[in-house]
C-alpha cells in the first residue's frame, strides 16, 4: 500500500443511486398524469435522496463506483426537468380553470368556442 491508496479494495454502489434514477424517470412520466402533482412529488422525493448521496460521495469519494455517481446525477437531472415541466403544467391548468372555469374543461365542444373567443384568427 503506496501513497497511502489500497488498490485491493472492492468499490460499493452509491446508496440509493439506482432508486434516484427509477424515481427521477418516473416522475418525468408523472408530469402528465393528475395535473403534475406525480411528478413534482417523485421529483423532490429523488432531488431530496440525491442530496443525502451527493454528501455521501463528497465524504469519500474512492469508496463508490463511478457509475453509481452517474446514476445518481442523471436521475437528479431528470427530477430537476420533470418538477419544471410539472410545475408549468400545474400553473397552466390553474389558469385555464381560472379562465374558463371547471364545467367549460369538462365540454369540449364549450371550451372550443371560449378559445375561439379569446383567440380569433387561430
Amino acid at each position: 500500500m503506496e501513497n497511502g491508496y489500497d488498490f485491493n479494495t472492492q468499490k460499493i454502489e452509491l446508496p440509493n443511486s439506482m432508486i434516484i434514477l427509477v424515481l427521477g424517470v418516473l416522475s418525468i412520466i408523472g408530469c402528465c398524469f393528475y395535473y403534475g402533482v406525480p411528478g413534482i412529488t417523485l421529483g423532490i422525493i429523488a432531488l431530496i435522496l440525491a442530496y443525502y448521496a451527493s454528501k455521501n460521495y463528497a465524504s469519500s469519494p474512492e469508496k463508490f463506483t463511478e457509475n453509481s455517481y452517474k446514476n445518481m446525477n442523471a436521475g437528479k437531472v431528470c427530477a430537476m426537468i420533470a418538477i419544471v415541466m410539472s410545475v408549468i403544467y400545474l400553473i397552466f391548468t390553474l389558469w385555464m380553470i381560472n379562465k374558463f372555469g371547471m364545467e367549460t374543461l369538462s365540454d369540449p365542444e364549450l371550451l372550443q368556442e371560449r378559445l375561439q373567443e379569446l383567440f380569433p384568427n387561430v
